[in-house]
């Protein structure tokens, strides 16, 4: 695993920020000045990464990719794949990306800025395309497997995970680079806020994201990159690969209804999915991280969905994106992260700001501070627009 979030640039200082209940989201003057109704976000350095990568490289980058290039390398390097190996063996990339809005932005300015097309450099175009992950990944790392852009809006990093897991099921990879990515500038959440979805609880940011909470008001943008390395089993044991746990299953289902309301039918079938190819009783998974992004019904048809599918078992159930925000289109793979290393360490991170359930959270077992325990399976729900729903099982190992 490899992550670059708003908690922290590695996994060490993520599973501290997960561990103490740290918060990385502020207020950023600069949105209210231009003109956003909220100005909360999560908060990101973009990396430094002339050290690491040419010029000629960097210019084929955006934010998102940048991100993504920092975690892969964590990522690898704990997997124990070194760049000999990437160049004798036919590695696979399934990244999840959604949108590459300020390169667009830029390209657009510059052009009718200048009236002319050729300032808008050489990078513009794959900065600007959709698949700027995998093709500045692909490239860097000489990856020579399947290499797509997973495009499944706050589900993106998820389906990415689950996509790969099933091309090594069917023996089509024996290993796949899976992630999401997600940009944190203004300018690709702009449309978001015009639509009222943001929090305007400006005065207290690290309050403001509340999943399950009876008083939200709306989520907090955020992003970052989270990726792992999912392999064959013999083909990680023949290796001497540092085996950390199984991708059991992978549920999946669409809504087939409104384009941005969720309804409680299609997540209930994802999770009902997953479970069903774990083939495990539900005794087993002794955690939930929920999609909830603190939308009033986003978290309340969610909530319905987990007390309809678990029943009289009550796993404990939290939403990271009380620390974190939503990290929209990463949030799918960082979220997995995020519980792999609750489940490694033995705790569940507080849900963070949960001090009034509602009819529905209050059917949930939600703790609104961490609690230390132990689990070996969790599952890991991500829901996005347009109505599609992806869910993971994964086991300790």
């Amino acid at each position: 695993m490899g992550i670059y979030s708003c908690l922290g640039k590695n996994l060490d200082e993520v599973r501290d920020s997960l561990y103490n209940g740290v918060s990385g989201i502020i207020l950023d003057q600069e949105r209210k000045e231009m003109g956003f109704r909220s100005g909360l976000t999560s908060h990101l350095d973009s990396p430094d990464l002339k050290a690491q990568l040419s010029r000629a490289q960097r210019v084929f980058m955006p934010e998102q990719a940048k991100y993504a290039y920092v975690a892969t390398v964590e990522a690898l390097r704990n997997a124990k794949i070194d760049q000999d190996y990437l160049d004798k063996n036919d590695v696979g990339l399934l990244y999840g990306n959604d949108s590459s809005a300020e390169p667009v932005y830029k390209s657009v300015e510059t052009m009718l800025r200048k009236k002319n097309t050729t300032l808008i450099g050489s990078g513009g175009i794959f900065q600007s395309m959709n698949s700027t992950v995998t093709m500045n990944l692909g490239c860097i790392f000489h990856l020579r497997g399947i290499n797509l852009t997973v495009s499944g809006a706050c589900a993106s990093g998820s389906h990415a995970i689950g996509l790969g897991a099933l091309l090594i099921r069917n023996g089509l990879q024996d290993m796949v680079v899976c992630g999401g990515a997600q940009e944190v500038n203004p300018y690709a959440v702009g449309s978001f806020d015009g639509i009222s979805a943001f929090s305007t609880r400006e005065d207290a940011p690290t309050k403001a994201s509340r999943p399950f909470d009876r008083d939200r008001d709306g989520l907090v943008p955020g992003g970052g990159a989270a990726t792992v390395i999912i392999e064959d089993y013999d083909h990680a044991v023949k290796r001497g690969a540092p085996i950390i746990a199984e991708v059991l299953s992978w549920g999946f289902s669409s809504n087939g209804d409104h384009i941005s309301s969720p309804n409680v039918a299609g997540p209930a079938k994802s999770l009902e999915n997953a479970i069903k190819a774990a083939n495990i009783p539900l005794s087993e998974i002794g955690y939930v991280n929920a999609h909830a992004t603190s939308t009033h019904i986003g978290d309340t048809n969610e909530a319905k969905a987990i007390d309809q599918i678990f029943g009289s078992h009550k796993p404990y159930v939290t939403s990271t994106k009380s620390q974190t925000g939503h990290e929209m289109w990463m949030a799918g793979a960082s979220e997995v992260i995020y519980s792999m290393l609750m489940m490694k360490n033995d705790f569940v991170a507080a849900n963070l700001n949960f001090e009034n359930p509602d009819e529905d959270s209050a059917k949930l077992n939600i703790p609104g501070a961490r609690v230390s325990t132990h689990f070996d399976t969790f599952l890991s729900n991500s829901f996005g627009f347009g109505g599609t729903n992806s869910t993971l099982i994964v086991r300790n190992l």
